[in-house]
């Protein structure tokens, strides 16, 4: 059976998540619609086989409080090397993403990085990918 697991993300300002999101990691736009002109009610964004659907938020629906160094919840965007994992950092902080964990490797290998995006939804970016033998 194939299955893909894609991330569905609400947003109070989708257009400019979508924009960021182009800017910050590189993600292509596949859909977008919007009811009114130069609005954005549903994205979808693809980098490489990762999927992103943005979605616009009701009211009340926000990002999950930082407690310590992390959200209660993360996409997690696996890269190829240390290399794509550090030069993405750069290019998400040049994009203003917020800082929780600067690039380092953890005891189980895993070359990463933590940022919030501007509405403060978390992004965990390494070269671990998860589901795989250590």
């Amino acid at each position: 059976m194939a299955t893909t697991l894609s991330v569905f993300t609400l947003y109070r300002d989708p257009a400019a998540a979508v924009r960021w999101l182009v800017d910050a990691f590189g993600f292509e736009v596949i859909f977008q619609f919007g009811a009114e002109e130069n609005t954005v009610d549903h994205a979808e964004l693809r980098l490489g086989d990762a999927v992103v659907v943005v979605q616009a938020a009701a009211d009340g629906q926000e990002s999950s409080p930082v407690i310590e160094t992390s959200t209660n919840r993360a996409p997690v965007l696996c890269l190829d090397d240390e290399a794509a994992v550090d030069a993405l950092y750069q290019r998400a902080a040049a994009a203003g993403a917020v800082t929780l964990r600067e690039p380092e490797t953890t005891e189980w290998g895993n070359h990463r990085f933590e940022v919030l995006d501007p509405e403060g939804h978390q992004w965990s970016i390494g070269s671990y990918r998860p589901g795989q033998s250590w």
